[in-house]
């Protein structure tokens, strides 16, 4: 059976050829995912298959140009590429914590997602924290990718 890092490095590469983008919105549209942007309290997103269609909703609170947003449809992403069947809530203020496999999973896809080869060697010699005041991204997400290399 395929490990979770190669299943989301096949996605990855196979929707970037589809694409020419690491851009979660974009790949989500070319899988057939949809995204809709609306008020869900203190959910950040959540990923849910209704009707056999996906849907991804991120909440209207947070800016479409922020780097939260593309963690969050990133991570959403993770679950309906990996986790089709699965409903989940990506909670605001525990967006990083390793409560359940399939959010580690989900949490590993975005980091391999957004955090490129080509962006870590552009920040060769950068610390961790740097990177992520750079980026706007958790250090969480930085320090999955790291551990995974």
């Amino acid at each position: 059976m395929e490990n979770i890092e190669n299943k989301s490095r096949r996605l990855i590469q196979y929707y970037e050829r589809m694409t020419g983008s690491h851009d979660p919105v974009k790949i989500a549209e070319c899988a057939g995912i949809r995204v809709a942007i609306m008020p869900l309290g203190e959910i950040a997103g959540n990923y849910i298959l209704l009707k056999r269609k996906r849907w991804i909703f991120i909440n209207d609170t947070i800016t479409k140009d922020s780097p939260l947003f593309r963690v969050v449809a990133a991570h959403e992403l993770g679950h309906a590429l990996l986790h089709r069947k699965e409903n989940c809530a990506f909670i605001k203020n525990h967006t990083l914590l390793q409560t359940s496999g399939i959010e580690r999973e989900a949490n590993l896809f975005a980091a391999y997602l957004l955090i490129t080869n080509d962006m870590l060697s552009d920040y060769t010699g950068y610390t961790q924290e740097h990177f992520c005041k750079c980026t706007g991204y958790p250090q969480e997400l930085i320090e999955l990718r790291l551990k995974n290399i």
